[in-house]
């Protein structure tokens, strides 16, 4: 499970997610079928929040 942020951030991007808003401490991307997802600013997530965003994002079950 990927942990690097703009790792992610850079997946999101190219799947279709664009950034929505800029939250207090997460960007939120939004998906036109698969809803919003939050992405926290840090360099590295933990293995819980990159496997939270990988299920929203349809990447893991």
């Amino acid at each position: 499970m990927e942990t690097n942020t703009a790792k992610i951030i850079k997946r999101l991007k190219q799947d279709g997610w664009r950034l929505e808003r800029h939250g207090g401490n997460h960007d939120v991307y939004r998906h036109p079928e698969k809803g919003d997802t939050q992405v926290p600013r840090h360099k590295e997530v933990t293995p819980g929040v990159a496997r939270s965003i990988a299920k929203k994002a349809g990447w893991a079950i």
